[in-house]
């Protein structure tokens, strides 16, 4: 009777393969270009002080969404919250006579993975929270809107603004969207094909319902897609893009695992 037991507590075992395999634990990254100071981070409740971006970390599998707090000198605090998704593995366990296997997995968690491997955490500057008007707006044109009506008309759009994003590797394609914390002005749109890395050109935002006044509550969202590659997601805000005249961006691509492919 005890061989019995020591026996399927040993095919329990061997047979949990994402356990085995994957562990209990998975590892993201976690970045943002314009923060170049350390930040502090808490993932699944734990601190980490003093994180230089990009930082690669270990989140919980389980079948609970893992919860990230980013803070740092200068900018607002963000939050990314980490969804879950089946991990394949985890079908081995039906194949290798699972049932004890499965249900090691699912105890642990294993049997779940992060929805994606890397995470932009769009920490937004302080100061954008406390903006009130831009004083070397021209007179009149701070709520001058963009419309169909009298497109050209207004100086935000005969403002020329460059746009360039490259990537490593390159190639990647390139899609862009509005989002708008203000949509009954400006709307939110679907994502629109640029073309592929390495991306470079002049143009203005003509977005409908856009003025210089709301333009911080406007965000250009950009993502990078490239076969055998993690998707990648930015956002800028437009009231710095027109102040800098520009919105740019690097992409720095990874490789998605044998798992995600």
């Amino acid at each position: 009777m005890k061989k019995l037991v020591v026996f399927s507590l040993c095919i329990a075992i061997l047979t949990s393969c994402a356990t085995i395999f994957n562990g209990s634990k998975a590892r993201v990254v976690l970045a943002d270009e314009k923060v170049t100071d350390p930040v502090d981070l808490t993932v699944d409740g734990a601190k980490y002080p003093n994180i230089l971006l990009p930082a690669r970390v270990k989140i919980k599998r389980g079948f609970k969404d893992t919860k990230v707090v980013a803070e740092a000198r200068g900018y607002n605090s963000s939050s990314v919250d980490i969804h879950k998704k089946f991990n394949g593995t985890t079908l081995w366990n039906i194949i290798l006579g699972g049932i004890p296997g499965m249900a090691v997995d699912a105890a642990t968690g294993a049997m779940m993975k992060p929805e994606s491997n890397y995470y932009n955490l769009n920490m937004q500057p302080a100061t954008l929270k406390n903006y009130v008007e831009d004083p070397t707006i021209m007179a009149g044109e701070a709520s001058n809107m963009v419309s169909r009506d009298k497109p050209g008309q207004t100086a935000l759009e005969r403002t020329v603004i460059r746009w360039y994003f490259d990537s490593d590797p390159r190639g990647a394609r390139i899609y862009w969207r509005v989002v708008s914390s203000i949509p009954a002005v400006v709307k939110n749109t679907n994502e629109t094909y640029l073309m592929t890395t390495p991306f470079e050109e002049t143009r203005s935002f003509n977005i409908l319902g856009l003025t210089y006044e709301n333009s911080r509550d406007v965000q250009i969202e950009i993502k990078v897609s490239k076969k055998g590659y993690e998707d990648q997601v930015k956002r800028f805000n437009v009231r710095q893009a027109i102040d800098q005249q520009e919105i740019s961006g690097f992409f720095e691509m990874v490789a998605k695992t044998d798992n995600d492919k």
